[in-house]
């Protein structure tokens, strides 16, 4: 079975939509965001995820799959009235998966 050790800089790209909060200008704080990807991040960072990643037990580590695992993680940590958009997880440069659940 081919996998990925998450040695990041797996890049994720995280992309919300939601109404536009007149009192902040923003549909979510940044900052909050950041700490809510990095959150997500840390539960894969520096391990092989078809062993050490519950989640990749039964399905390969593939950066599609990977795409999958962040937004199942992160759809649910979002505030009120926040969705996810799309998620994107650039392996390389060239190399990029995107997923819209």
């Amino acid at each position: 079975s081919s996998g990925i050790n998450a040695e990041w800089p797996l890049r994720p790209g995280v992309r919300v939509k939601g109404k536009v909060d007149d009192r902040t200008g923003m549909v979510m704080d940044i900052a909050n965001l950041k700490q809510e990807i990095q959150a997500v991040i840390q539960v894969v960072d520096h391990k092989f995820l078809d062993k050490d990643v519950p989640y990749f037990a039964d399905r390969t580590s593939t950066v599609e799959n990977i795409c999958i695992f962040f937004w199942e993680s992160l759809v649910n940590r979002l505030p009120s009235g926040v969705k996810l958009n799309k998620i994107k997880v650039y392996e390389t440069d060239k190399n990029v998966a995107a997923y819209k659940g």
